[in-house]
């Protein structure tokens, strides 16, 4: 920002960079040599652009002001208790002083939203960084940081062992570009896939691939939970309506109670439900529970649960030796991993099903990463992103990821990505084996529903975040009503969105702003891959492995020792009345006391399952037997 003259409130005693000791008060600091870099120089102080008032100040042509993060984020820029302490003949009046601020205010935000832009016109979107305060002396530390990660994210995409920890390849930029694959018999694979999944959809669309009694499929209820459940409902709520062909209904979790819900909606429609049920290995135990649950309604409809149901697994996976007698089988490849697989099988295959364009998502994925693998800061617009979460958290995950999309069909977005960016970054360890617990955590809501339940604690509340708008520029399908006069819906949304976006850069709170052109299988292909590529990058920013989770492994074993407990308890479980404690002690563990008591309160709770809790509620009193 030019600015003509300056006047700096130095609080506390302290030396200019020409050695000029000042004990307090106003200055006048007419020379870029004098003021320096208020950053390196230590000062603490206000600066208040003089703006050309006439009182005898000479108007010098000043370098431009290296702000401090708070001065650039705006709130202190012109702090309103400076007018009170200036020199009475440089005060202003209120309407004065308020105009001058807001119009300096206006012209230095233009000027940072057209230089912090990145476009990628090709597939609609804009990222925008200017509510950020990110400057070029940043970019110039960051750069051989991402000089490196440019270099490894290169690498992956040839082939290179990007998971060290598992030793395999990371391959879900080759689902979109499958010539970029490392051999041709790989890449071959990809694109037989997709036609494959485009063809069978078409297939159920007119009735070739029919349910046993006949007719067409009305449904289809996929079976699977993390990266095989986030990715297609965000897609199934992005791209649908009411004329798909196909309805999406989903079971991502082993609640019985959730369970019985989505079966119940289904009842009668059951023989005209297609199953498509998601695991890479067969082993997850939420997918195979809820694969049995639902093969046991089909049985109890009459209908064959085989003649309804296709997989998308790993070769030789016990899913797919199970599955060898279903309508159809899709693969699912152990260089794809669940939070990066919304554009292999996993996603296409619910999202085609339902009528959606997936070439269409290939395609806005594959254009995305034309500007994602540009080695240019100024330019990749998923490292600006990585940049920004980096500045924003200090590269330690201090603050968390706000998304707020201003569009119902994006609503889940923040759910997807809660997967795609914790399970990617919350690590402890780096690649060198060093304990750095990292990570950034993520939440979200839709606008302009935030602004009714916890935009007042991001304006006003504890500072540890940073938010994420999404706007969508087209507004609906046709022509909208005007609510009020020149209005519609769509124009109060935006205005909300700004809003929003004001009052928090106010208070110093910073925001990225993703735009979208419209949602679209394209725009949507492109978002999903713009925050794939950021992960890897910040990923490499931080030295992590973003491509394996030991910590979910951990709770998988965990959860296999809760229920090989509950198996002893069991075995030892008789008429004789007896505490938790006591029942951990006969199973041979003791140190289990607590479990024990949480297995057999469930247990209890639940009929037909033959133990009975006495009346007492307390654990060290409840007594528990079994018929």
């Amino acid at each position: 920002m030019q600015i003509d003259a300056v006047l700096l409130r130095v609080g506390h005693k302290t030396d200019l960079v020409d050695g000029t000791q000042i004990t307090g008060g106003y200055i006048q600091a007419d020379k870029p040599t004098q003021l320096g870099n208020p950053q390196t120089a230590g000062l603490d102080v206000d600066v208040l652009p003089a703006l050309g008032l006439d009182v005898g100040m000479r108007h010098i042509a000043c370098q431009q002001l290296a702000l401090t993060r708070d001065i650039a984020l705006g709130h202190d820029l012109f702090p309103k208790q400076g007018q009170r302490n200036l020199p009475k003949q440089l005060r202003l009046s209120s309407a004065d002083f308020e105009h001058r601020r807001r119009t300096t205010m206006s012209q230095h935000l233009w000027e940072r939203y057209t230089s912090e832009l990145i476009l990628c016109e090709a597939v609609g979107l804009a990222l925008d960084l200017s509510r950020t305060a990110i400057d070029s002396a940043y970019r110039e530390r960051m750069a051989p940081l991402f000089a490196r990660a440019f270099e490894a994210m290169a690498a992956l995409e040839q082939g290179a062992i990007a998971n060290p920890d598992e030793q395999r390849r990371v391959g879900h930029y080759w689902l979109r570009a499958p010539e970029l694959a490392p051999s041709p018999e790989l890449g071959q694979a990809i694109a037989v896939a997709v036609d494959r999944i485009v063809a069978f959809a078409s297939s159920v669309h007119r009735g070739i691939v029919a349910p046993e009694r006949g007719g067409r499929f009305t449904d289809a209820l996929v079976i699977g939970i993390g990266g095989s459940a986030l990715g297609p409902q965000l897609a199934a709520s992005a791209l649908g309506g009411a004329n798909d062909p196909v309805s999406l209904h989903f079971i991502d979790n082993t609640d019985p109670d959730g369970i019985d819900r989505v079966l119940a909606r289904l009842r009668e429609r059951l023989a005209t439900t297609l199953t498509v049920v998601m695991s890479k290995s067969g082993g997850t135990k939420e997918t195979r529970n809820g694969m049995l649950e639902v093969k046991a309604a089909y049985e109890r409809a009459g209908l064959s649960f085989e003649r309804h149901a296709v997989a998308v697994t790993g070769e030789g996976s016990a899913l797919e030796r199970f599955a060898a007698d279903w309508i159809a089988r899709f693969p699912m490849w152990d260089w794809v991993g669940g939070r990066t697989s919304e554009l292999s099988a996993v996603g296409l295959l619910p999202a085609a099903l339902q009528g959606i364009d997936v070439r269409a998502m290939l395609e806005g994925a594959r254009v995305m990463d034309t500007y994602t693998r540009r080695p240019d800061l100024a330019t990749n617009p998923a490292a600006a992103l990585a940049l920004a979460w980096h500045h924003e958290t200090d590269g330690v995950g201090k603050r968390d990821m706000v998304i707020l999309p201003y569009k119902d069909r994006l609503e889940l977005t923040s759910r997807y990505l809660q997967q795609l960016v914790m399970e990617s970054l919350g690590k402890e360890h780096d690649l060198d084996g060093k304990v750095v617990h990292q990570g950034i955590a993520v939440y979200g809501n839709k606008g302009s529903t935030d602004q009714h339940a916890y935009v007042q604690q991001l304006r006003d509340g504890v500072h540890n975040f940073f938010v994420t708008f999404i706007e969508v520029l087209r507004d609906r399908e046709g022509e909208s009503i005007e609510v009020e006069e020149g209005v519609t819906s769509g124009d109060y949304l935006l205005g909300f969105l700004l809003g929003t976006r004001t009052a928090l850069f106010e208070k110093g709170r910073s925001s990225l702003t993703i735009t979208l052109d419209e949602v679209s299988p394209r725009s949507l292909g492109a978002l999903i891959a713009l925050y794939e590529r950021a992960v890897g990058f910040y990923a490499s920013l931080i030295n992590i492995n973003a491509y394996h989770q030991p910590g979910v492994e951990a709770g998988k074993k965990a959860a296999a020792d809760v229920l090989a407990l509950q198996g002893k308890l069991l075995k030892v479980l008789d008429a004789t009345p007896r505490t938790a404690a006591e029942l951990a002690s006969l199973a041979q563990s003791p140190e289990q006391a607590e479990i024990a008591f949480k297995i057999l309160e469930h247990l209890a709770a639940n009929p037909g399952r033959g133990v009975h809790r006495s009346d007492e509620r307390h654990p060290l009193c409840a007594r528990f037997t079994r018929a």
